[in-house]
This record gives structure tokens, sequence and C-alpha cells, in this order.
């Protein structure tokens, strides 16, 4: 032991031991966590717990590299002077505390997202005001730095007692020992740098022993390193023309024409207008409900009675009764409704470079001589939102902290001003809120006689849960079920209030959900946690109808289009799910890693490790059990993804200019 750590490794052994035992003591409470989802078959419970071993003793070896380098080059007749304690307690003190910060942050990261660190934790970092915001007003933050800090000093005072800064400053350590025992931590450097990867904890077919199996730390970082991951280079591929051929196939019907079907592109002129129907141009308000599940609501089985007016507006509206969110964070939706488009792999599209001049759904308003808004109660600048609306077309309101617009984006920005907030919290001002400025420049654009496309982005069901006091029968900040009551209560205000206005019976209303409030389960996608509402309020000449077909979120508009019996341009991947015959219906699932292609209660997983799993979904039970491949289901699912990653990054989503 004296050659693994000598006299003057002491503090180094108290760092690496304290590390070890808080990463146990995390993983122990994940599990008892998730007991009921974990797989707990011996061998499994021993493979999960002996990786996560291997991957603490990666991390704490990248984090002990300075300390060691400090203690291999620092002369011996310094040891214990002044400048050798002053650096040794504070380095001690600023590795304790990180280690303390990141075992109370796992845990937060857990209850929110039921893994460890991953890409969200990274984003969180750019975006602290929310972040830390929501942190305050979810979490009794004070006692929980008081702890850390309780907890650092506590840790301080026993190293200090046990006598291991006495040991390190009066060793007699010469420069080869320290130099034998430095050897096996820079070996480990090196072979985790060059062979250990953060995919390789994931061994386990159930999601939760992989999450157990990884480090918070090392998931951290290897998140900061591979936010984006290019198709073509990590997941299984079939030749572009052919992939491009199936997408195209698939898209082409009586009402798609496609400019020459030669090339690499989906650009297409859709046809909905005959010599009945006759296109209309209402105005469209669109609500993007944050976090808002199918089983928030009483037609999905819901028994708690807190989406009433969701229930009532599901009876009149053309409900989607079998939709499903491409993603699981409110970009990912937002891609997905604005661009059409399958999930592509690493980050969303909003918060990518080059996502400018893109083809969205405002392109097609556009062409019909629509103003395009994008409504949020919070600062836009968060998660790129403002770039990426104001970049594709769109005038921006938000509440705005002085975060300015690229320069090059050429916008009108209308502040939600203080008199106008009544209620606000980390995310923003609360939905009604954000209700009263739509209604009041819905008022502005109707003097104009000029059409308007509204994309609200609400935030009220989101943690920390909080809303104005009073307004529904469940107090503030209680729990989930008051902020979908909250949320449903103020959709019922705001379509109370547009029935009074003269633009009411020229608008239609589409509400739909940016992703379930979970994505957690066991699975490698968890097929229920996708299941999302979405309906379309007050479409002139329509009946109420509940449609069943499988669909996406990507199919939400192009049916709206249908509906309005437009002709358009288009670089959309979604179809009318009014006119899908059933070998139409299918749905994009994924996460920044896994996508999923899901057809007749069957799906594709595609990974970034080339393999392509095939299942049988039950959604009784929501399992999935493997199935032999079936070759046409694997060429179709991997075509999407090809084309949807190819199109982005060779410029295939942008705007066509003459």
């Amino acid at each position: 032991m004296s050659k693994i750590f000598p006299m003057r490794f002491t503090l180094f052994k108290a760092y690496i031991g304290l590390f070890l035992i808080l990463s146990f003591i995390v993983r122990c409470s994940f599990f008892i966590w998730n007991f009921s989802e974990v797989d707990k078959e011996a061998f499994t419970l021993i493979e999960t717990f002996g990786i996560g071993f291997l991957f603490d003793i990666a991390t704490i070896s990248f984090f002990a590299i300075p300390y060691l380098a400090y203690l291999l080059f620092f002369p011996k007749r310094f040891y214990g002077s002044i400048v050798d304690k002053i650096i040794t307690y504070f380095g001690f003190s600023i590795g304790v505390l990180i280690i303390f910060f990141s075992f109370f942050g796992e845990f937060t990261f857990w209850d929110e997202f039921q893994r460890r660190y991953n890409f969200i934790a990274v984003d969180y970092l750019i975006y602290t005001y929310e972040v830390v915001k929501n942190i305050n007003e979810s979490y009794p933050l004070p006692i929980l730095i008081s702890a850390m800090l309780i907890l650092v000093l506590t840790s301080l005072f026993i190293v200090y007692k046990l006598g291991y800064f006495n040991k390190t400053f009066k060793s007699d350590t010469t420069f080869k020992p320290k130099l034998i025992a430095s050897f096996p931590w820079i070996v480990i450097v090196v072979i985790s740098l060059m062979f250990i990867t953060n995919k390789q904890a994931d061994f386990s077919e159930n999601r939760y022993n992989n999450e157990l199996a990884k480090s918070g730390i090392y998931s951290f970082f290897a998140a900061f390193r591979n936010n984006e991951l290019p198709y073509n280079e990590f997941y299984k591929t079939i030749p572009k023309e052919e992939a491009f051929k199936t997408v195209k196939a698939s898209l082409l019907n009586s009402k798609n024409a496609f400019g020459n079907a030669n090339i690499n592109s989906i650009y297409r002129t859709i046809l909905n207008t005959d010599s009945i129907q006759k296109s209309i141009t209402p105005n469209v308000i669109f609500i993007c409900i944050e976090s808002l599940s199918a089983d928030f609501l009483s037609e999905f089985g819901n028994k708690n009675n807190i989406s009433p007016i969701l229930d009532s507006l599901a009876n009149n509206s053309l409900l989607f009764l079998n939709l499903y969110a491409t993603g699981t964070r409110t970009v990912r939706g937002m891609e997905a409704i604005t661009l059409s488009i399958p999930p592509t792999p690493g980050r969303s599209i909003v918060k990518r470079k080059n996502n400018q001049d893109l083809f969205t759904i405002g392109e097609v308003f556009k062409q019909k001589g629509y103003e395009r808004n994008f409504f949020y109660g919070g600062d836009g600048y968060f998660d790129n939102m403002n770039t990426y609306f104001g970049g594709n077309g769109f005038n921006i309101v938000d509440r705005g902290r002085g975060f300015l617009l690229d320069k090059n984006i050429t916008t009108t920005r209308t502040n939600i001003e203080d008199d106008e907030v009544t209620f606000e919290n980390a995310w923003g001002v609360c939905d009604m809120d954000i209700y009263n400025k739509v209604l009041k420049e819905a008022d502005k654009a109707y003097v104009t006689g000029k059409p308007f496309f509204d994309f609200v982005m609400t935030t009220s069901n989101h943690k920390p849960y909080t809303y104005p006091e009073g307004k529904i029968d469940i107090p503030s900040g209680t729990g989930r079920n008051g902020a979908v009551k909250y949320t449903d209560y103020a959709i019922g205000q705001f379509i109370k209030k547009a029935q009074q206005k003269p633009w009411f019976k020229n608008t239609v209303f589409v509400i739909m959900s940016d992703h379930c409030a979970s994505s957690a389960g066991r699975w490698e996608l968890d097929v229920k946690n996708y299941h999302i509402p979405a309906l379309i309020f007050n479409l002139p000449n329509q009946q109420p109808e509940k449609i069943n077909k499988l669909a996406s979120q990507i199919d939400v508009f192009p049916t709206l289009f249908s509906a309005l019996h437009w002709n358009y341009k288009s670089n959309l991947f979604g179809n009318d799910i009014m006119s899908m015959q059933p070998q139409d219906e299918r749905a994009f699932i994924g996460n920044y890693r896994k996508l999923g292609y899901l057809k007749d209660n069957k799906i594709l997983i595609l990974d970034e490790q080339k393999n392509a799993n095939f299942y049988s979904w039950n959604p009784s039970d929501n399992s999935l059990t493997t199935i032999p491949s079936e070759e046409s289901f694997e060429k179709k699912s991997i075509s999407f993804y090809e084309v949807s990653d190819d199109l982005y990054r060779n410029e295939g989503l942008k705007l066509k200019r003459k």
C-alpha cells in the first residue's frame, strides 16, 4: 500500500476514497429510488455496480491529475512550506466542494430527468439565469448550499483530525516513489481517453441499469464532447440515392408533385384545391403546451379531472388520439413542428449553427400572406429560440432581459412589459399573461387586415409548478397536477376572451404538446412517454372528429394546410393525417442518441453504434419484445433518418431562392 499511496499521497488517497464512497451512495440511492424498474437479476446487478465502479475510477483519475502533477513535481525541500500549505488546503477544499456539488446536483437532475448528466446538463450551464432560478424555486436552495458547505467543512475537519494534512506536509517521499505511485493513474487516464466511451455503460436492455452504471461527471463531459452526431458517421446507413428514393416514394401521392425525381431533395408542390374546395386563410393561433402528456387528459384515461377545458375542446375539435412527439425537450418539439422533420441525432436543429433561412411551416404561411409571430413568456435567448425563430422570418414577442438578437437577423421584437405581468417564475410569465399579450397583438393585427400565424410557447406546466394563487383549487407549487390544471384553466380563459373578439370566427386554434412530462422508462425508448394530445379547434366547415390514425408531431401542420385547401411549395416531411391510408401511418420518436420508427405496434431503434434493434411493442403494458428484423421496415426507418440528417447538413432544408 505504501508504494501505491506513499505518505506524500495521503490526501490524494483520502480524496479518491471520498469520491468513491459518495458515488456508491448516489448509485445505491438511485437503485432504491427506481427499485421497481431496475433489473434486479443478480448477475446484472453485479455488472451494473461493477461497470459503475470502473467509470468512477476513470472519472476520479481525470480529476486527480492536476493534484497528482503538483505532488509529483513539487520539490521535496518545500514540503510543509507556506506555499505548500496554501495550495494543498485550497486545492483539497475546492476538490471536495466539486464532489459535493456534483453529489447534490445528481439528485436534482435525476429527480427531473431520471438520468445521469447528459447534454441537457451541458445546455443548462449556458442558461444559468433560468436554471438557477428554477432550482431556487423548486428546491430549498439555502438549505442545500448550507448542507453542502457543512459537509465540506466536516470533511476537512475529519481529514485534519486523522492527521492526513500533517502526514502530507511532513513526508519525506522522494521523486521515484511518487512517480511509481502516479504511473497507474496516468495509465488509467490514457486508457480512458483512448478506449473508454460513455456508451459502453449501455450494456443492458434496461435503461435504468445503464444509467446506474454510469458516473454523472463522466457522463457530463461525454455529453459536452458529443452533442452533435453526424448520422452517416455513427448510424446504420444505406446508399444515399436509395434512401432518398424510399422517402420520396413514401411522400408521393395524388396531392404531391416532385419537380425532379432524380434530385436528392424532397422539395415538391402540394395540391389541396379543386373545383369544389377553395382555399381559405383564417388566422391561426398555435399553442404549444409545455410537457403535456396525453395521459393528463380524461380522454386518455386520467381520473383526476385536471383538464376539463381541454377535455371539452377535445369533444368539439379534430382530435388526434394516436399522435407522438418526436423527442423529450421543448426545442425538439419546436424542431418537429416548424420543420416537420424526423428527429436528427444530437442536439435539436433549433440549437445548432446554420439554422436560419430554413424551409419551415412559417414559409408556407408566408406564401399565403401571413404575418408570423413567436410568443414566449421568458427571454427567447434561452435555448436559442429567438435566433431560430427570428432567423426564420418570425417576429419575436418575449419578456426580454437585455439579450439582443444576432445582428444579422432582421425582425421585429416586442417586449412583454412589467405592467403586463401578474405572475412570473424562473421560466417566464404565467400562461394567462402570455395569452393576454397574444390577445393584445391579435387585436392590432386585425386592424391591419392581414392574417396572422402565432406560435405561442407556454411555460406554466414546468417545474417549479408555480402559478397565480386563487385561480384553481390546487395550491401553487404543490406539484404537476396543479400545473396541468392551471395550464388548462388559462387556455379556457384565453378561448373565452378570444370568443369576444371580432377576429375569433376567422381564427383556427391548434393546440399540441411539445413533449411528454417524462421520458423515463426501462426501455431504449419508452414509447408511451411520447404520446401527446393534439387538436384543431374552430376549423371552418369541419365537424368534430376523433382520429385514431398513428401519426407524428410533424404531421399536424400539413394536416391543417390540407384542411384549409392550400396549394403550396413544400420541403416538409409531414403528411395529411386525414388522408393517410393504413400503410402511411407511422411515428418518429427519439432522444439525442436513439432514433425510433414506430408502425403497426413494431418499432425499430437505431443507435450511434450502428445497431438497428427491432421490437414488438405491447401498448397495454408498454413493453418491448425483441423480434427478428424485417428488411423493408429497417430500410424505411433508416431512410427517413438518413435523409433528414443529410438535408440539414447539406443545406437541403434551406429556402429555395429564385
